[in-house]
């Protein structure tokens, strides 16, 4: 990787955790992804959710002709099952087959179109059994979903009462904890013994390197900050920085780019999700300058995922420059708009 104060030459990067819906919108937001990565893990959770193979290759075609519509030819959607508590054996060696990517694990109603998700592990043994047999990843949104369990500490629970029990049962299961956002999250990854597999890692989102919770309450509710899991402390924020910037190979990128139309967001009840896709490798550059660690970017970004996935790395480069670009305040979103992560702002780093 070359490095200039001004520039900085990558080879292109994959997200390993994106959104992109269904129907009207998907092109929109689509574009902003396929312009930055040559790859992306695409989350199960439609309405209805994600399946079954045959329902993952339909989704598949479906983001094809819209590639095809956008004239885009170096992207590559890689899809992902939403796992279930009667997700079977033979539909998890089905996948291995058919070249999908990973599960999903959401617990039930852990977050945006997850009511159709497990409610409890042991439901899902045979499935996960079958994961490690055939070196099938799963992917978790690692948060308990109790009532009683305050949200700023339903991933920290979760790390003790579903993650390594799990972990003890199934040690050679390949496991991406996603989207990470506390220091017991990072340590865990971090420290988990593997037995000299490369079997944990962790993606971690812009928002969470680059805000604390005090970016939903600045000056009132700013709904556009508002995801899931939820932004946490300073300490916390601090730790995932750390760890992002580490050079270690377990943490590496996932946007967890989540589009909803403005009005959705805007609402008595809101949903949960950070649009990041429009300016995301420029939200991660500025992260990794704040640290002095740019020349850290490279490995996060375009090495550390597909080794775990056991992908080839992407040959083509992309260059970032210490430009500034203003970030629009909306962007069309089928026949609506959505705000994009930090809307009406100004970042340091653009893409050429």
């Amino acid at each position: 990787m070359s490095n200039t104060p001004t520039q900085i030459q990558l080879i292109q990067p994959d997200d390993w955790h994106l959104h992109i819906r269904d129907g009207e919108v998907m092109k929109d937001v689509l574009a902003d992804t396929a312009r930055q990565f040559a790859r992306a893990i695409i989350m199960p959770n439609l309405k209805p959710p994600v399946t079954t193979v045959d329902l993952a290759k339909a989704y598949q075609s479906r983001i094809e002709s819209n590639l095809k519509l956008l004239g885009v030819s170096g992207f590559t959607p890689l899809m992902t099952l939403y796992l279930t508590d009667n997700t079977s054996a033979d539909e998890v060696r089905k996948a291995k087959d058919a070249g999908i990517a990973a599960f999903k694990l959401y617990p039930a109603g852990a977050t945006t179109n997850s009511d159709a998700g497990v409610s409890d592990l042991k439901h899902c043994h045979a499935a996960l059994e079958a994961m490690q047999a055939v070196g099938m990843p799963l992917l978790v949104h690692g948060e308990v979903t109790h009532a009683d369990i305050d949200i700023f500490d339903r991933e920290a629970v979760f790390i003790d009462t579903v993650l390594e029990p799990l972990r003890k049962k199934l040690p050679e299961l390949k496991i991406v904890f996603e989207h990470i956002t506390t220091k017991q999250a990072a340590h865990y990854v971090r420290d988990a013994v593997t037995g000299g597999k490369n079997t944990i890692a962790a993606t971690i989102t812009p928002q969470h390197l680059l805000m604390n919770r005090n970016a939903i309450f600045a000056g009132g509710i700013r709904p556009h900050n508002y995801c899931l899991p939820v932004l946490k402390r300073e300490e916390h924020r601090v730790a995932l920085l750390e760890a992002a910037t580490s050079g270690n190979s377990r943490f590496f990128l996932g946007t967890d780019s989540a589009p909803h139309a403005k009005g959705a967001k805007e609402a008595a009840c809101g949903c949960a999700g950070c649009y990041s896709a429009f300016n995301a490798l420029g939200l991660y550059a500025e992260a990794f300058e704040s640290v002095g660690k740019l020349d850290k970017l490279e490995g996060f970004a375009s090495f550390f995922g597909p080794d775990f996935y056991s992908l080839q790395r992407n040959s083509n480069k992309i260059t970032l420059v210490k430009q500034a670009q203003s970030i629009p305040m909306e962007l069309p979103l089928g026949d609506t708009t959505i705000v994009p992560l930090r809307a009406g702002e100004t970042i340091a780093w653009s893409l050429v």
